[in-house]
């Protein structure tokens, strides 16, 4: 963000980790109700802090998008509100009890958390084109192994909880497979901002005189 922040633009940076990162925690947030999941104090307060930082993100990358990518992002919010909206009321009006409730919204935490995970796999699409780790953040990379790997051992010892513990798993995975590719392709990145111009001036005919006219 601080590079797109100093460019002024978001270059070929894409949205997509952003945008899944969101739904994602909202949806985390409404698990670790207690009318869902009682007792999930901690998984409440990292969601909403996450929630609150994706916000940020997308603001400052919408403020400096080009109305194409600004546009894609607002119909993702919308349709992103309107699925988490539908997963509220389907579990409020239509499933009875923690423990079913669980189920459901589990459900969907585990596929949106690997949705989230899998988002970066077209920035990664495009480090293999392009053999360029140049808009593939470095430290969202370790942020999302980090994460991975610190939610999965959580699901593991204070109670063991599939539903955090199975996609966090994988998004170790995901992680260790953006820093590989960032190992292999960080020596051919060309990390020169700015294009070259020839330095040579360009000689300009004299000016015409009235004997030329």
């Amino acid at each position: 963000m601080w590079r797109i922040m100093k460019m002024k633009t978001v270059e070929e940076f894409k949205p997509d980790p952003y945008l899944a990162t969101t739904l994602n925690c909202a949806l985390w947030v409404l698990y670790g109700m207690p009318f869902v999941h009682p007792h999930s104090t901690l998984v409440i307060t990292i969601n909403s802090f996450g929630l609150a930082i994706e916000a940020i993100y997308i603001s400052i990358f919408f403020f400096y998008s080009n109305w194409a990518t600004s546009k894609k992002m607002i119909l993702w919010l919308l349709a992103e509100l309107l699925l988490f909206v539908a997963v509220v009321l389907t579990t409020l009006l239509g499933v009875h009890g923690t423990a079913k409730r669980t189920v459901v919204v589990g459900s969907f935490c585990v596929a949106m958390n690997i949705i989230m995970y899998t988002a970066p796999l077209t920035v990664m699409r495009q480090v293999i084109k392009t053999k360029s780790v140049k808009y593939m953040p470095f430290w969202l990379s370790v942020a999302s192994l980090a994460n991975g790997v610190v939610w999965m051992i959580y699901a593991l010892i204070s109670a063991i909880d599939p539903w955090i513990a199975v996609p966090n798993g994988l998004g170790a995975i995901s992680g260790v497979v953006q820093l590989i590719l960032y190992g292999v392709y960080y020596k051919t990145t060309d990390w020169d901002d700015e294009k070259e111009y020839p330095k040579e001036l360009v000689e300009l005919p004299p000016p015409k005189t009235l004997e030329d006219i």
